[in-house]
C-alpha cells in the first residue's frame, strides 16, 4: 500500500436492501453497516476506527495467492473468490431487499475447488462502535443484544467466544455450501423467522435483474451507467421514497482532516440530481415515490423548507461528535447529524422546480398538489431571492450572496414560467417574468467581473467557483456567449489541478478559505464531470470524452465513486458512495454517448430534451439556450 492509508475507500464494495447499506472490504471484512436505516447507529464502526468499534471478518484462514472480486452481472451481488494452495472457494455476499423490518447480511461462502479452512471474526459493537452487547446462543442462533437493538446469527459452523470477539474456523470442500444469515430486530421483539439463504440469494438476483432490464440507454458507456443507477437505487429509502447523499458518515475529504460530514440523509438538491438520472434512464416509479416523499418532508410554510431531511422526512437532525472514534485514517472529528440542515441555501428551490418539472415534462400523471408546492416555493424565491445565503457547497461561515445561488433563483422563476406556457397551469405569469428580468439583471451587475471576464463566486469577490458551470447547463446563458467562455477559461486557469481535475474552490490551510475551515480537500468529482457537459455543449467533444473516460478510471474496480479524488496520495476521499458524482456520471455519459439536448443543473436533464444520436454538439449547445 504506497499511499499510507490503513483502507482505501476503492477497496470497498456497497451491499444494499433499500433500507440501509453496508460496505465490505476486498479482504472481507464488513466494516461499515447501520441497521435498521441508513441513519441508524451503527452496528459495525471500523471504517471510522479500529476493527475493536466492530466488523465481520470471512475470510481463508491461510494468505491467499490469488483473490478477486466482482458484482454478479447488474446486480449488488458481491463474488469474491479466494484461491489458496489448498483449494478455491467464492464468498457470496448480499443484503436482502424487502423487509425494512428486518434487515438481513447473507454471506454464502461455496467450495470451488480442493478444500480451504476459512476464519469468520465478528466484533458486535452498538451505538457506532462504543457499546460491546450481550451476546448468547439461544438454540442455533447466536444473539446480540444492547439496549433496543438484537443481531441475531445463524450459521451451521461452531463459534466460541474470544474476549469480546466470536470466532470460528470451518472447512469448505468443493462444492459446499456455507451460509451465514445476520438478521436485525428490535430488542422487545421475538427473533425473527429463519431465512432460506438460497432462496433468498435467488429472490435478491431476480430483484437487481428485474430492476436493472429496465435500462433504457444501451450506449457505449452501458456498464459504468448501469452501475451508477444501482448505486443511487441502493441509497434510496424504499418505505418512504427518500433518497439518500451517501451511505456514510465523517469520510474525510483531506484524509487527517476536519472536513468530515455525515452524509446519510436526504439532501433535495442530491436528491434531485438522483431522480433525474433515474428518470431519463426509464425508472418513473422512482420518481413518483420522490414526489409524494418530497409533498410530504416540505408540507407547511415555504421559507421553512430545508435543505435536508431524515429519510422519513425528519426535520431535526442534530449534529454530535463521537469522541470514541478515531476517524476514517485518524480524521477527526466523527460527526452524526447535520447542522447545515438549518442553513438557507437559495439554490434548492430551483432544484426542486426543476425536479418537479421534470416529473412533468417526463409524463408522469398530474398532481395538483406538486403545483400548489411549486408555486409556494416561488413564493419563497420572491421573498429570499435578495438575501445572502450558505450556497450550494454548505458555507459554514457569514452567509454570502452567492452567484450560483442567484442562478438557480432564476431557474426557479423560469421553469415555472415554462410550466405556464407549456401546460397551461394557472400563475401570475407576467409578475413572474418581471421578477425573472430582475434576477437576471441583478446577476449580470454584480456577479460578473467585467476585468476578468468571468462570473465570480459571490457579488463583490474576485475568486471563481466550478457552480459556475452551470450556467450554460441550465439555460442562462448559452455557452458560447464570451462571458461564459471566460469563466469556463478563469475556472481552467484558477480550479484545474495538476492532473486536470475540477476543485470547487480554492482551499488552504491558513483557514482564510470562503468556507473558512483550516486545511485543504480533494478534487470534486462531479464539478470535474461539469466540466465535461461543457465542453460536449461547447463542442470540444473530444476533450469531453478524454476527460469523462480519465474520471471513469478513477472510481474502483467495482465502479463505485466517493465524492472526492486525492491526486496527492491517488485514492478517493469523502463520503462513499457518493449520489451526486454517480448521478454525474450518467448525465455525462448520456449526454456524450446520445447527444441529448440538454437542459442540466448539476448535470442533470430536464425531461423536454430529444433524443437524437445524429444531433451535433452545435445543435445541443442551441437547444440548451433558454432565452430569458
Amino acid at each position: 500500500m504506497t499511499t499510507g492509508l490503513p483502507r482505501r475507500l476503492e477497496d470497498y464494495a456497497l451491499l444494499g436492501d433499500n433500507n440501509t447499506a453496508a460496505l465490505v472490504h476486498r479482504d472481507g471484512s464488513v466494516d461499515w453497516l447501520c441497521v435498521p436505516r441508513f441513519d441508524s447507529p451503527a452496528v459495525f464502526a471500523a471504517l471510522l476506527g479500529t476493527v475493536d468499534n466492530g466488523r465481520w471478518l470471512i475470510f481463508s484462514a491461510e494468505t491467499p495467492r490469488e483473490h478477486t472480486r466482482r458484482y454478479r452481472g447488474d446486480t449488488l451481488i458481491l463474488e469474491t473468490d479466494i484461491t489458496t494452495s489448498s483449494g478455491k472457494v467464492r464468498v457470496i455476499d448480499f443484503m436482502v431487499p424487502g423487509d425494512p423490518r428486518h434487515p438481513s447480511l447473507v454471506r454464502i461462502v461455496l467450495g470451488l475447488e480442493g478444500r480451504v479452512e476459512m476464519t469468520t471474526d465478528i466484533r458486535f459493537r452498538f451505538n457506532y462502535g462504543e457499546v460491546a452487547p450481550w451476546v448468547r446462543n439461544l438454540d442455533d442462533t447466536m444473539v446480540a443484544t444492547s439496549g433496543s437493538d438484537c443481531l441475531a446469527l445463524r450459521a451451521p459452523v461452531a463459534f466460541h467466544h474470544r474476549g469480546y470477539e466470536t470466532v470460528a474456523r470451518f472447512e469448505v470442500a468443493a462444492g459446499d455450501r456455507i451460509p451465514f444469515v445476520l438478521t436485525w430486530c428490535p430488542s422487545n421483539e421475538s427473533l425473527p423467522p429463519t431465512l432460506d439463504p438460497e432462496a433468498a440469494l435467488a429472490d435478491t438476483e431476480a430483484h437487481w435483474t428485474t430492476w436493472s432490464s429496465r435500462l433504457t440507454y444501451t450506449g457505449t458507456y452501458r456498464n459504468a451507467v448501469v452501475r451508477s443507477l444501482l448505486t443511487l437505487k441502493a441509497l434510496s429509502y424504499e418505505p418512504t421514497g427518500g433518497i439518500i447523499a451517501a451511505a456514510t458518515t465523517s469520510l474525510p475529504e483531506q484524509v487527517g482532516g476536519s472536513r468530515n460530514w455525515d452524509y446519510r440523509f436526504s439532501w433535495l438538491r442530491d436528491a434531485s440530481i438522483t431522480l433525474g438520472a433515474l428518470r431519463h434512464c426509464g425508472y418513473v416509479a422512482e420518481a413518483e415515490s420522490w414526489r409524494l416523499w418530497l409533498l410530504r418532508a416540505t408540507a407547511g410554510d415555504p421559507t421553512k423548507v430545508q435543505i435536508m431531511y431524515g429519510v422519513g422526512g425528519e426535520r431535526l437532525i442534530p449534529e454530535t461528535e463521537l469522541d470514541w472514534l478515531a476517524g476514517y485514517a485518524g480524521s477527526s472529528p466523527v460527526r452524526i447529524g447535520n447542522a447545515a440542515a438549518r442553513q438557507m441555501q437559495l439554490d434548492v428551490y430551483g432544484e426542486v422546480i426543476m425536479a418537479l418539472e421534470l416529473a412533468r415534462e417526463s409524463g408522469l400523471d398530474p398532481d395538483e398538489e406538486a403545483w400548489d408546492l411549486q408555486c409556494s416555493l416561488l413564493s419563497a424565491v420572491e421573498q429570499l431571492w435578495r438575501e445572502p445565503d450558505n450556497g450550494l457547497w454548505e458555507i459554514r461561515g457569514a452567509p454570502r450572496h452567492f452567484v450560483n445561488s442567484k442562478i438557480l433563483a432564476w431557474v426557479a422563476v423560469d421553469r415555472m414560467i415554462r410550466a405556464v406556457e407549456r401546460h397551461g397551469l394557472p400563475g401570475p405569469v407576467d409578475s413572474w417574468r418581471s421578477l425573472r428580468s430582475q434576477i437576471r439583471a441583478d446577476i449580470l451587475e454584480h456577479g460578473y467581473d467585467p476585468t476578468r471576464n468571468t462570473f465570480v463566486q459571490a457579488y463583490g469577490g474576485t475568486e471563481v467557483d466550478a457552480s459556475l458551470l452551470v450556467i450554460p447547463l441550465v439555460g442562462f446563458l448559452p455557452v458560447d456567449d464570451p462571458r461564459v467562455q471566460g469563466t469556463i477559461t478563469a475556472i481552467e486557469n484558477d480550479l484545474l489541478d495538476d492532473h486536470g481535475l475540477v476543485r470547487r474552490y480554492r482551499t488552504d490551510d491558513s483557514g482564510r478559505s470562503v468556507d473558512g475551515l483550516v486545511g485543504r480537500e480533494g478534487s470534486f468529482l462531479a464539478c470535474s464531470f461539469w466540466l465535461a457537459d461543457t465542453y460536449v455543449l461547447a463542442g470540444r467533444l473530444a476533450e469531453a470524452t478524454l476527460l469523462f473516460e480519465r474520471l471513469l478510471e478513477l472510481g474502483s474496480d467495482l465502479g463505485l465513486f466517493a465524492e472526492e479524488y486525492d491526486t496527492t496520495n491517488n485514492v478517493l476521499v469523502g463520503n462513499f458512495p457518493q449520489a451526486f458524482t454517480h448521478g454525474s456520471v450518467i448525465h455525462t455519459a448520456l449526454l456524450i454517448s446520445e447527444g441529448v439536448a440538454p437542459e442540466m443543473s448539476m448535470g442533470r436533464w430536464l425531461g423536454h430534451a430529444t433524443r437524437n444520436q445524429s444531433m451535433s454538439t452545435g445543435q445541443c449547445a442551441a437547444a440548451a439556450t433558454v432565452p430569458s
